[in-house]
């Protein structure tokens, strides 16, 4: 191991890894120099361009064969790993990189899904490596029953990112398991039960926040938890109301309206409709109200202006409190703002965090307000491992590398270059319905040839494109109530250089299922 300049966003980092050139001339991760290993695509069409080089060089895989790996996955994994398991050619992973992955046979992929919205900062970051190994020979586990300084000094630094009075941390492992707690500190502190959700939103797999997500995939046929209702979806797109100014973001959908500069009628219809979900489906007062920013897991979607300010405002009300889910449009993803909530001019009682809290370290956080802390503090609460000293310094990292590497900046930049290249896509092909989204949180939403229709593409038709996709050297997700949306939520760390490549390849796809119909 040696030590190699790294430079992004102009600042220049001394960072360890491995190289294939001279340290003097490397650029990691930003298209500058050889390429030290081949790229994933086997038959690359002869006009693609160039996958953008790395100079980073990964090890050899020498461990099992693909064959028994899959062996184990079948007989000792849980069945859901073969079900989940994406590609009908899945895809070994062997080693990452900043915004690239290695397969076992050494083909390069460049990540746009970062482990499902993930990894932010990058795939194993220097500078998050570093504060882990430097933890890993100090201190493992305690437990909160002891005093140690990690948990203290994260806590404080997570929330001095947060506005007041959104100052006390709650620390745990998962998304999940902070939605679950955010459900009972919102019942414990308002009295009341029933909780609102939007439709094809996703709050986590625990039985408490299956109730809270409105997708039948990923529901039980049992008693999951009771009082959650799930409310119309302003999804300006695909729902029955929507225009041409409706979102905050660079692309606004097709639909046309009449809108008066400043008002949206759209917005009228939705909250229309949460005003009637009042009148008829819950109690004149209730616990609260949970919401993305963007729906992540639905496919991006994004929702009028003002449809969370005037939301919150109804449920206030009622009495209830309104509880930001911000797994995955915290930390700068949005580009805009550093949570996702500040881009639609509400303050929340709870912010629910996770994913990219941890660069891929498994943590989560609810952060809350002094007076909600004191309604959770009438019984014991105890997490075993809950802001334990690792977890709190890998996250203490990635706040650091956040701001040194700038990668908020670089959601912004980056990503309003996408979608607006996106965009243009959507214009020329009419099985591309919406492109939409902010910073690197962005759905493409795949239509029948029929944009008007907006009747989703089939599966077989996602998955033929999605395949593709991954052929060419390039992962990304999939997401929508029917499957229907591509997701692109790759690490912070990618370049305008990615993205034009990401396009020759999104465009070809496009172009050889178009060429087959």
């Amino acid at each position: 191991m040696f030590k190699v300049v790294h430079r992004l966003a102009g600042r220049c980092a001394v960072l360890s890894g491995q190289s294939c050139c001279s340290p003097a001339s490397a650029k990691l991760h930003l298209g500058v120099g050889a390429v030290c290993q081949k790229p994933a695509h086997r038959h690359r069409p002869a006009d693609l361009p160039e996958m953008p080089s790395c100079d980073f060089k990964p090890g050899e895989y020498k461990g099992m064969s693909k064959e028994r790996i899959m062996e184990i996955r079948r007989k000792n994994c849980n069945p859901m790993t073969m079900k989940i398991t994406y590609y009908k050619k899945p895809v070994f992973l062997h080693q990452g990189y900043m915004q690239w992955l290695w397969d076992f046979d050494g083909n390069r992929y460049l990540d746009l899904f970062a482990g499902v919205a993930t990894v932010s900062v990058g795939h194993c970051h220097p500078k998050v490596a570093a504060a882990l190994q430097r933890q890993l020979s100090k201190l493992w586990h305690t437990t909160n029953i002891y005093v140690n300084p990690t948990l203290h000094e994260y806590s404080e630094k997570l929330a001095s990112h947060l506005p007041d009075p959104l100052k006390v941390v709650y620390l745990t492992n998962s998304g999940s398991e902070a939605n679950d707690l955010a459900m009972l500190m919102a019942r414990l502190h308002t009295g009341n039960f029933d909780l609102l959700t939007l439709r094809g939103s996703y709050h986590g797999g625990t039985q408490q926040t299956m109730g809270l997500t409105s997708n039948s995939s990923y529901k039980y046929p049992i008693a999951t938890s009771s009082g959650c209702t799930h409310i119309m979806c302003p999804d300006v797109f695909r729902g029955p109301w929507g225009g041409s100014h409706c979102r905050d973001s660079p692309v606004q959908t097709t639909r046309q309206c009449s809108c008066a500069q400043g008002h949206c009628l759209a917005n009228d219809q939705y909250i229309g409709q949460l005003k009637e979900t009042f009148a008829t489906s819950v109690p004149s007062r209730i616990a609260g109200f949970f919401g993305e920013p963007i729906q992540g897991m639905g496919g991006a979607v994004q929702y009028p202006k003002n449809y969370l300010k005037e939301a919150y405002q109804l449920v206030r009300e009622r009495g209830g409190v309104c509880i930001a889910d911000e797994v995955q449009t915290g930390f700068g993803r949005t580009g805009s703002h550093f949570w996702g909530f500040q881009g639609h001019d509400v303050l929340p009682d709870m912010v629910t965090m996770a994913k990219g809290i941890g660069d891929g370290f498994p943590m989560g956080a609810v952060v809350t307000t002094p007076e909600i802390a004191a309604s959770f503090a009438k019984a014991f609460h105890f997490n075993t491992f809950g802001g334990g000293p690792l977890a709190c310094a890998v996250a203490s990292s990635v706040l650091d590398t956040i701001k040194e590497d700038d990668t908020q900046q670089n959601s912004h930049n980056v990503g309003t270059y996408l979608m607006t290249e996106l965009a243009k896509l959507r214009d020329t092909y009419e099985i591309i319905g919406d492109v939409r989204g902010k910073g690197l949180q962005i759905g493409v939403e795949m239509v029948t040839n029929n944009k008007a229709s907006r009747d989703p593409l089939s599966p077989e038709a996602m998955s033929e494109i999605f395949e593709d996709i991954k052929d060419m050297g390039v992962l990304i997700g999939k997401g929508g109530v029917y499957g229907q949306a591509f997701r692109i939520q790759p690490p912070m760390c990618i370049t305008k250089e990615d993205v034009k490549f990401f396009l020759a390849v999104f465009k070809k796809a496009i172009q050889r299922y178009m060429d087959k119909e």
